[in-house]
């Protein structure tokens, strides 16, 4: 593609008198490949703009930049690279997700769940189906891997028109607050999007939960403001949930609600709960259907009416979404066993907020018979002000609760602790800050008929300590435990 065709999507951009071949676009000079448009991007740490020059010495035959840079190449001149960057992606990239089904998934807590369980009806339905998320990108049965549960704009595009490529039908994507604040999904043209719910997290980065809410509603405002009978766009939303009205008011689609204890078109009564998993009544527009989940949990549930909701309002027929989620196991992660033949449960989940924490243990409460130890811990460089709900959470719900390190970074993990421990100060609980040492004990301690919940760090197969990355797997750590007993 030529430059001065790419840069006809950027209204008001001058462009330069010299028209080079665009072969590739990115803001990594460790992608440079000859004929690649760089685009210099102000990071928090980093600025694009001092390695302009070592782009064009790698290849870069023009620099997009929000300042004049000394270069050998062409420099066209933005206010804002990031907003450019997305809407050049989209174009030079071909419009992917015009051409898709795309699913947009956003809340604090269920994300990854709900994304799996939409993109295995989809699949079960005979669609060829994508999925961008926490765990990994996944194409067809192709699995490549993610750092962030949303990449950047070009990473996206490209992944689209890679799907689009490959037959994709649908895809189910994660989209978490940061992506939407920082327009990670600008360019992005999605047809559903799907509200899991609203619970502390991220204060760190948004400050305070009005600013985190208005994060997520991002993604309901850019449903768009028309209603095209060919491809209509829908906002399912969480009706149980308080910011559930919120989100509804954020968005001129068509709202379709799901829940439990508020009157919404898809609901679930009848719940209950079994070591096999929970099973319910499905109320929707076609009448009553009996649903057997073989996951655990009230959010379980919350998750399937979600997936379930997305997928009528996508012409998936009712009772192939139903049996598809009959026939889900388990999401790596989420409420996964680990069993070695051990007389006791253990279960590793990725519940790092106090409410994530707090709907697992209830669920496990259900079912043990015993005592419960809880091994859990918080992120270093991360919202301060959890940390103490979350020590209160696994102290009231669970009869052992273990204190521990969980990514540290680059703050001193006694500290981490302290802040944990200042909100139980009148409570019984164990501080361990190793790790391993804290799992360890909990499954040497574990009797006949107790539960160890290992919580916060789920899929994660590693922990960050400083600036370094260490392999670390909270299952193969308690593998290894057990079998050592």
């Amino acid at each position: 593609m030529k430059l001065h065709s790419l840069l006809k999507v950027l209204p008001l951009t001058k462009a330069p008198r010299e028209n080079p071949d665009i072969n590739s676009i990115t803001n990594d000079t460790r992608k440079i490949e000859p004929g690649a448009l760089f685009i210099c991007i102000k990071g928090h740490q980093t600025d694009g703009h001092q390695f302009a020059n070592a782009a064009v010495a790698k290849g870069a035959v023009a620099v997009l930049a929000e300042k004049k840079v000394a270069v050998e190449a062409p420099v066209i001149l933005v206010p804002d690279t990031k907003r450019a960057m997305a809407v050049l992606a989209d174009e030079f990239y071909g419009h992917p997700t015009q051409r898709l089904n795309l699913i947009g998934i956003t809340g604090t807590n269920g994300k990854t769940t709900t994304s799996m369980m939409i993109e295995n009806i989809f699949r079960d339905a005979g669609k060829k189906t994508g999925l961008i998320g926490t765990l990994h990108i996944k194409i067809g049965d192709e699995k490549l891997e993610t750092k962030n549960t949303t990449p950047d704009n070009i990473v996206l595009q490209q992944t689209f028109a890679h799907m689009v490529e490959e037959g994709v039908h649908t895809v189910a994507m994660e989209v978490s607050s940061h992506a939407l604040i920082q327009g990670r999904v600008n360019g992005c043209d999605f047809d559903v999007a799907v509200f899991t719910n609203l619970s502390q997290d991220h204060l760190d980065y948004h400050e305070t939960m009005e600013e985190y809410k208005r994060a997520k509603g991002l993604l309901f405002s850019r449903l768009g403001n028309i209603y095209d009978r060919n491809k209509p766009k829908f906002a399912v939303i969480n009706a149980d949930d308080p910011a559930g009205p919120y989100f509804v008011k954020e968005t001129s689609a068509h709202v379709v609600t799901y829940g439990i204890d508020q009157p919404a078109e898809f609901s679930a009564g009848n719940i209950q709960m079994s070591v096999d998993g929970a099973s319910f009544t499905l109320h929707s527009p076609e009448g009553k259907q009996e649903v057997k989940l073989r996951l655990m949990g009230k959010f379980s549930v919350y998750n399937a009416l979600a997936a379930i909701t997305t997928a009528y309002v996508a012409n998936i027929p009712l009772q192939s979404a139903i049996h598809s989620l009959e026939q889900l196991e388990g999401i790596p992660g989420r409420f996964e066993a680990v069993n070695a033949g051990q007389d006791f449960t253990v279960i590793v989940d990725y519940a790092h907020t106090p409410d994530s924490l707090e709907n697992v243990l209830k669920t496990i409460q259900q079912f043990a018979k015993k005592r419960i130890f809880t091994v859990v811990g918080c992120g270093g460089d991360r919202d301060r002000t959890k940390r103490p709900l979350m020590a209160k959470v696994a102290c009231v719900y669970s009869t052992n609760p273990i204190f521990t390190s969980d990514n540290p970074r680059t703050e001193d993990p006694s500290a981490i602790l302290a802040d944990m421990e200042a909100g139980v100060q009148d409570q019984r609980y164990k501080v361990i800050p190793d790790r391993k040492e804290a799992i360890q004990t909990a499954i040497r301690e574990a009797k006949q008929g107790d539960v160890v919940l290992i919580a916060g760090k789920g899929h994660e197969t590693y922990q960050i300590i400083g600036e370094k990355v260490i392999d670390f797997d909270d299952r193969l750590v308690a593998m290894k435990a057990i079998e050592e007993l």
